[in-house]
């Protein structure tokens, strides 16, 4: 292998207006509108680093797919978790668990966005 196995993600949403806010307030960045070769599908990408390790990918709103409880779990980097941990309530989300060790591999919180969806935040502190 040389690359790591995921190249893109998205997370599907329903209020893409609510969601953004949520995403861009709890993780402090900005995302971007992408052009959409599927009428009736609307999205929002995270942002991306060229050439730099780890994988970005989008919010996505479209018609006939639901949000919430679809079994995928996406885990965002951050330096240290709990930051953003303590934005999720304050942004309309939900703590799942705190943060709490995973050995050495460092930190992780599990929280639940505006959209039903359960996301990671990941810290080596």
């Amino acid at each position: 292998m040389t690359n790591n196995p995921i190249v893109w993600f998205e997370i599907y949403v329903q209020d893409m207006e609510r969601a953004k806010k949520f995403y861009e307030s709890v993780l402090g960045l900005s995302l971007t509108r992408l052009e959409s070769p599927i009428p009736g599908m609307e999205i929002w990408s995270f942002p991306m680093l060229e050439n730099a390790p780890g994988a970005t990918g989008a919010l996505v709103r479209m018609e006939g797919k639901p949000s919430g409880g679809n079994g995928t779990l996406v885990y965002f980097s951050c330096a240290d978790c709990s930051v953003e941990a303590s934005r999720v309530v304050a942004s309309g989300g939900q703590i799942f668990r705190e943060k709490f060790p995973i050995g050495q591999y460092g930190f992780i919180a599990l929280v639940i966005d505006t959209e039903g969806n359960m996301i990671g935040l990941h810290s080596m502190e």
